[in-house]
Parts: C-alpha cells; sequence; structure tokens
C-alpha cells in the first residue's frame, strides 16, 4: 500500500473514524457533535463550580466585615431611619443645587442649596438626644362586655435632670391611634393623659405600645422610641342569664343532685324496709333494731354532665350573609371579616357566639364541665373567664363543621349534652353527620339562628331543634325544649 492509500482528499492523514465509516456519514458527524457538546457542558460546569466557590467566599468575606463593622454602621442607620421622604427630598435638591451651582458659577443655586442643607442640618439636631422618661399605659378594665364603657390612662413622667420640651406621644388602640401632645416638664414631674377605648364591637383590641415622637416641626426628622408592651383588651359577647340545664347522665358522686333514687351514692335520702336482693351493706342495724324490722339507706343520684357546644362561625350558613357566593363577594366578606368591623353580614354570627357562649358560662357556673369549640378556638374544663377570652379571638370565616365536631368528640369524649349553634342555611345531613360524632345516649340539640322565622321547637333525625329568633328568647326555649 503506498503512502497516497493512507492519506485523506486532501492529501493529509485520514480522519475517518476508527470504526471504518466514512468521513462525510451522518454518524460521523454526531460524534464529533456530542463530543464537542460534551468538552462544553464540562468546561461549563468547571466554570460554573468556580464561580459559585469565589462569590460563597466573597459573600463569607463581606459578611465578616459587616459583623466587624456593626458598631460603626448600625448607629449610621439607625439615623438614617429619621429621615422621612420629604428630608430626603430636601437633601437631594441641596446636594443637587450645590453640584450645579459649583458647576456653572450659579450664586443663586448655591445659596438654595445652602439653605437646604442648613435645615436639614437644624432639623437633624432637633431630632437628636435622650429622652429620659417613664411611660405607663393602663387600661381598666381589661375585660369588657360588647357596649360597656372601657377607659385609659397614660402616664409620662420626665425622669431627666433637665426640663423636656413638648414631645408628641402615640397610643396604637385597634386599628387607630391615640395622640397626645404632652407639655413641657420639669424634671420628676409627670402628665396624665386619659382616652377612651371603643368597644361596640366583640373581639381583641391591641392597646401599645407606647411610642414617642420627636423630630422638628417641618417633618423632615422622625424619631421614634418605643416605652412599653402591648396590652390585650377583650371584648367579651353578649350573654343572656339561663336557668340550670341540670344534670347530666354520667353518675358522678361529685356532681349536682337529682331526684332519681339510687342504692349507692353520697346524698342519703331516708330508710325503707329491707326487699330482697337489697345491699346488705346498706343495712342501718341500729335503726333496724329499734324498728324491729331491717331497714336499708336509700340515697339520691348524683349526676354530672360535660356539655359541648359547637358554634358555627361562617357567615354563609346565616341569613344575613347569605347570598355571598361570588369570587369578589367573598373577597369582601373575609376583608371586613379580618378587619373586624360591625356589619350586618355579621348580626348572626354574632349572635351565635353570643348564644355558644351564654350556654357555656352556664353550664360552668353549675360547677359542670363545659367545652366550647368555635372556628380555631378550643375549650374545655376551664373557667368562664377563658372561655369568654377564647370566643373574643374569633373570627368569622368558613369552617369545616364535622372537622370542628371531631376535635369537640376527642375533647370530650364523656360529653352527655352537645349544642350545635349555627344557621338556617346549613345542610341538615351535615348536621346529623357532626352530632352522630357523639354517642347515641348523648343528648343532641340544634339551635338556629333565624332572625326572620318564629322561634319553636321540633324534632327529627334524633335532633331537637330549637329555632331562635332573638337572643332573649334562648331562656325559654332551652327551659321547654329541655323539659320535653
Amino acid at each position: 500500500m503506498t503512502d497516497l492509500d493512507q492519506r485523506g482528499p486532501t492529501g493529509g492523514p485520514s480522519s475517518a473514524p476508527a470504526t471504518g465509516e466514512p468521513v462525510g456519514t451522518t454518524s460521523g458527524r454526531r460524534a464529533r457533535l456530542a463530543g464537542s457538546l460534551g468538552s462544553l457542558g464540562s468546561s461549563f460546569g468547571t466554570t460554573s463550580r468556580g464561580i459559585r466557590q469565589i462569590t460563597q467566599g466573597v459573600t463569607h468575606n463581606l459578611g465578616q466585615v459587616a459583623d466587624q463593622a456593626r458598631p460603626v454602621w448600625r448607629p449610621v442607620a439607625r439615623v438614617l431611619g429619621w429621615v422621612s421622604p420629604l428630608g430626603w427630598t430636601i437633601l437631594a435638591l441641596g446636594v443637587a443645587c450645590w453640584v450645579a451651582g459649583t458647576h456653572w458659577g450659579w450664586t443663586e443655586l448655591l445659596m438654595v442649596a445652602g439653605a437646604a442643607l442648613v435645615l436639614f442640618a437644624i432639623c437633624l439636631v432637633l431630632a437628636m438626644g435622650r429622652t429620659r422618661v417613664t411611660i405607663e399605659a393602663q387600661v381598666d378594665p381589661r375585660r369588657v362586655v360588647v357596649g360597656d364603657p372601657a377607659t385609659g390612662r397614660i402616664i409620662v413622667t420626665n425622669e431627666a435632670r433637665t426640663p423636656m420640651l413638648p414631645i408628641l406621644v402615640e397610643l396604637p388602640v385597634g386599628l387607630s391611634a391615640a395622640r397626645f401632645v404632652l407639655p413641657a416638664l420639669t424634671p420628676g414631674h409627670a402628665h396624665e393623659e386619659l382616652f377612651v377605648v371603643p368597644t361596640s364591637r366583640r373581639g381583641v383590641i391591641q392597646v401599645g405600645p407606647a411610642t414617642t415622637v420627636q423630630g422638628d416641626p417641618l417633618g423632615l426628622m422622625r424619631r421614634t422610641l418605643t416605652w412599653t408592651e402591648r396590652t390585650e383588651l377583650f371584648v367579651h359577647p353578649r350573654t343572656v342569664a339561663l336557668e340550670s340545664l341540670g344534670a347530666g347522665l354520667l353518675r358522678d358522686l361529685e356532681g349536682s343532685t337529682t331526684e332519681d333514687l339510687s342504692m349507692s351514692d353520697l346524698a342519703f335520702h331516708a330508710l325503707r324496709e329491707y326487699q330482697p336482693g337489697d345491699d346488705r351493706r346498706y343495712i342501718h342495724w341500729r335503726s333496724s333494731a329499734k324498728a324491729g324490722r331491717l331497714l336499708v339507706r336509700q340515697f339520691l343520684d348524683t349526676r354530672r354532665s360535660h356539655v359541648s357546644v359547637l358554634v358555627d362561625p361562617d357567615p354563609e350558613q346565616y341569613r344575613s350573609g347569605h347570598g355571598k357566593t361570588g369570587q369578589a363577594d367573598r373577597e369582601v366578606v373575609r376583608d371586613v371579616m379580618a378587619a373586624n368591623a360591625p356589619t350586618a353580614i355579621q348580626a348572626d354570627v354574632e349572635a351565635a357566639i353570643s348564644v355558644g357562649s351564654s350556654i357555656m358560662v352556664r353550664v360552668m357556673l353549675d360547677e359542670q364541665d363545659a367545652t366550647i369549640v368555635c372556628g380555631d378556638q378550643r375549650v374545655t374544663k376551664a373557667v368562664p373567664q377563658v372561655g369568654l377570652d377564647a370566643m373574643s379571638r374569633v373570627v368569622p370565616g368558613p369552617v369545616d363543621f364535622f372537622a370542628m365536631s371531631l376535635d369537640a368528640a376527642d375533647l370530650a369524649p364523656d360529653t352527655s349534652t352537645v349544642f350545635l349553634v349555627t344557621g338556617p342555611h346549613r345542610p341538615f345531613i351535615e348536621l346529623q353527620r357532626a352530632a352522630g360524632q357523639f354517642s347515641q345516649e348523648v343528648a343532641k340539640v340544634v339551635v338556629v339562628i333565624d332572625p326572620q322565622a318564629d322561634h319553636g321547637i321540633r324534632r327529627g333525625g334524633g335532633l331537637l331543634i330549637l329555632t331562635l329568633s332573638r337572643l332573649e328568647d334562648l331562656r325559654l326555649l332551652l327551659v321547654a325544649g329541655v323539659s320535653r
């Protein structure tokens, strides 16, 4: 074989693949392309790893430098936070006029720049200084019923050795804020301001923290200092006084005495003649010896109730909130509920919360166990104050009523009576499913809040259904319904 046979078409060394495929075939081009892409990917991966290592190192070094320089830049950042948008505008105007006046030699711009920068410096000096005061914010009482007055006071004392200039004190109260302009105070003197907290709606009102605002009259600087903690004012739902709901189904030696006779308990009732089958441990031997015949003790049953209350906080299940089914309407309702504003949409929901709270308070006053579930609030075996605080935190909104019943059944497996408080638009099958989570011997009562219906009592599907048009009718309906 000659040298010409070992060369390619151009006379150079042959570039044919080792597999014997011709140079211009498709397989050969694919092989070369794959090799090129592999080399490119390897190079790119190496480059990205290198860039990542470099950036990680730079970020780590910058973090260390920032930590070491924290004592320097942190006070500077705090001072820069005092500057208001108007202050930044004045500063930018002064700098721009200074640069332009210096460049073109305009005396007028230099005068404007000097005035702006001097004004900025004076306002900065007014915002500086150490305020030494003690502020005490009080709200009395801390728990009120809807509509009851709640007042508060704020006391500011000058603890400095020098007179204090007038300052502004701000105290957030719910969604608004109370503002007080304090007069100049001499050392050691105090100033007291009173304010009224609106309690027209149920909820938890956040009061505080109190802050002092120090700055300049023009508003270029605004320096705020926080002096107190946040205080919660509980506005409890309105409740009505109810008659005792009576004894429950669970026999308990620490329970309430009933009229049912028993042969074994602590509430002694009377003596009667011995009958075959009576427990001889209860024979009263001393009385039997005097009477000449066997006499046994007779007792009254003592029973303890555990009442569970489920309150439906979904506005769409009530008459006032029905029809808000569109997406836009639902968003409006959600925003209104989040703001906890008193609207007609919440009227029936608030009535249902009042009904559930009234039942809970009555059970707790009877020294019986109570469990209440409403939305995300769950309280069991507590005192009335704790239960009412939880009901104040309820925010109306869509809920899974069946899941609420499961939670109640888990919290109170020994429930003897369960109340389901809802609106007329909650499907009856859902009420049956919720009540079905409790055992058959448990008394199941459904309270329907419907202002447009006449109050009444009926039974259906194993449930006692009470239709309530006004909160004031709850007492009569419960008495009539329990007596049936």
